[in-house]
């Protein structure tokens, strides 16, 4: 993850690492995970949120066409 990335990619870097450790994406609602950034600062984040609120906003089309394609292509809106 970049320096300087948006809250959209830290929270795409933390599905993605979660998936990489676990194999899924069935994350506990109340999950954190710590992703840590190209300049060492970590990021705490609410990953089940994330992904409840991501589905949730896909279905209200919320979402850009951009956003909707990254969460598909890991299995986010699964």
């Amino acid at each position: 993850m970049p320096a300087g990335a948006t809250r959209w990619e830290i929270n795409l870097a933390a599905a993605r690492q979660f998936k990489a450790r676990e194999g899924h994406l069935r994350v506990p609602r109340a999950h954190i995970e710590t992703v840590t950034d190209t300049e060492g600062r970590t990021h705490e984040i609410r990953l089940g949120v994330f992904r409840s609120n991501t589905r949730t906003h896909h279905k209200k089309q919320k979402l850009t066409t951009d956003q909707m394609r990254e969460a598909a292509d890991i299995g986010l809106l699964a």
